[in-house]
């Protein structure tokens, strides 16, 4: 809507919140390749399928064109195909980096951890160079003002580090893509968390971004931090995308309702199990992985909501792997089970607002953390208008905790300063020796590195009960890993429900 209340002429949002209801004249979704995503593949089918458009455009890589026709076919719709070249060509150098010392203004180093980007922009200040950063849990506003920093030929900060985010949304004036690492974390259809090397279609997302047809650059570069991952990484960037087959499926509210009939008294986690290990989908479609809804519904199982509310609330977008988030996820479900409106005086006693400036890398955590929580309950009052009343307000302290946030990454050396010494100063009066500082100033790409992926470290260098009993053979390194995630769930979901008891608690003794 418009200041005057009129329904606005465009719309642009993400896949998930695309509205399959509403009249429109003309759609455009990118990132079609997308539909076969393990996680996320359902949105780009549901928005292919459901828009209500007169025209539809569907922009990605080709890998997608011939099961689009495909998919298309099945409805009976017209599929036209227009092709375009890339306007500046990339050109795989073969060379490595080496050493931060070789940096030139344009470049932009992806890495696939916030540890490596930490240690990296470190080094680079070191060195006396600026650089911007990039990374997924940045705020929006945040990333568009370290972008514009990067772009701007007037700031002195040339160089960028930043995490595979860049490959979507972002217009960055990059020369020179060199990738840290061609191994990443990838969640495969059954849920199952391991480092991989990068597809060719990944691969090819983030090194198209060096010499784009708006950037300054004529014609990009890619190269690798290591020596030995230059060869890996023509042999990924010269084999051909592998074409999409299938597109990704999520059980529906109306379909867990009317299974639910039958099954009055099971829980909405094992409905959704049931549900998906009897469904027969054909060979156009997969079900996605259920394992963040599961959850979710595992987390407020306890709380008396009816199975649509709850249905909703295990849909929402939150990272489980932030404490904070999920605490605020269960007290948004409880407060909502008593029917008692989420304020704005009520969001911000709980994220203790106003909040201060970052003064270490925790701190920045905890900021973006409140700023998912803020996000959380905007998404929640767009489908629950009554119970999250106050977006106008929410939004205005966002806005205000993005900059906040902004100030904070702009000095990101600064905090990764105070956090290397807050962990070395109690140990520095034990361990160390005259003239020896704590601050690695070595620029040189180092394998022995702790931050480089294929770092190894000694037969001592990890004594653990649990590294004892793998090399002992009395445990395998996949039951290891099932072990530890069915730990973390359990601990996360125990923490969540002590937080809320105590919480409760507190309130409680507040009202005697």
């Amino acid at each position: 809507m418009d200041t005057e209340g009129r329904a606005a002429s465009h719309v642009a949002c993400t896949i998930e919140m695309c509205s399959v209801t509403t009249p429109y004249e003309v759609a455009v979704i990118d990132e079609i390749q997308m539909i076969r995503d393990p996680a996320r593949g359902w949105a780009w089918t549901r928005a292919l399928l459901g828009l209500c458009a007169e025209e539809i455009h569907v922009c990605g890589e080709p890998a997608a064109i011939d099961f689009i026709r495909e998919l298309m076919y099945t409805t009976g719709e017209e599929v036209e195909v227009n092709t375009y070249q890339r306007l500046t060509p990339f050109s795989v150098l073969d060379q490595a980096l080496e050493s931060l010392d070789k940096l030139r203004p344009g470049d932009c180093i992806v890495c696939f951890s916030k540890n490596d980007i930490y240690s990296i922009s470190r080094q680079i200040e070191i060195s006396g160079q600026e650089c911007a950063v990039i990374y997924g849990s940045l705020p929006p506003g945040t990333k568009l003002s370290q972008a514009k920093k990067f772009n701007d030929p007037d700031d002195p900060c040339k160089i960028l580090v930043a995490t595979d985010a860049i490959g979507m949304g972002l217009n960055l004036s990059i020369k020179r893509i060199i990738f840290n690492s061609l191994v990443k974390p990838n969640v495969n259809e059954k849920g199952e968390k391991r480092m991989e090397t990068i597809s060719t279609s990944q691969a090819l997302q983030i090194a198209g971004r060096a010499g784009r047809f708006s950037s300054k650059f004529s014609e990009g570069e890619v190269t690798t931090m290591y020596r030995d991952d230059v060869p890996i990484l023509k042999e990924i960037l010269s084999q051909p995308v592998d074409p999409i087959e299938t597109a990704g499926l999520h059980p529906t509210a109306e379909q867990i309702e009317m299974f639910a009939y039958h099954l009055p008294d099971a829980t909405l986690s094992n409905l959704v199990d049931i549900f998906v290990s009897l469904s027969q989908v054909d060979g156009l479609y997969f079900v996605c992985n259920i394992d963040d809804f599961k959850f979710l519904a595992d987390m407020i199982q306890h709380i008396p909501l009816n199975l649509r509310s709850r249905y909703v609330f295990c849909t929402a977008p939150i990272n489980k792997k932030q404490t904070f988030v999920c605490t605020s996820f269960l007290k948004f479900a409880r407060q909502f089970s008593r029917d008692e409106p989420l304020t704005f005086d009520w969001v911000c006693r709980h994220v203790s607002w106003p909040l201060a400036q970052p003064k270490d890398i925790k701190n920045l955590i905890h900021l973006e953390a409140v700023h998912d929580v803020l996000d959380l309950y905007l998404w929640l009052s767009y489908r629950f208008m009554d119970m999250f009343p106050d977006t106008k307000l929410v939004r205005e302290i966002q806005q205000e905790l993005d900059d906040i946030i902004q100030q904070g990454v702009r000095s990101i050396t600064r905090l990764i300063r105070a956090t290397n010494q807050s962990i070395t100063n109690p140990l520095q009066t034990q361990n160390s020796k005259p003239g020896q500082t704590s601050d690695n100033s070595n620029k040189t790409a180092d394998r022995n590195s702790p931050t480089h992926p294929r770092a190894k470290r000694g037969p001592s260098g990890d004594n653990t009960l649990a590294s004892r009993l793998v090399r002992e053979g009395l445990l395998t390194p996949g039951l290891l890993q099932q072990l530890q995630r069915e730990w973390s769930k359990q601990e996360l979901i125990n923490q969540y429900a002590l937080d809320t008891e105590h919480h409760d608690s507190n309130n409680k003794g507040k009202k005697k």
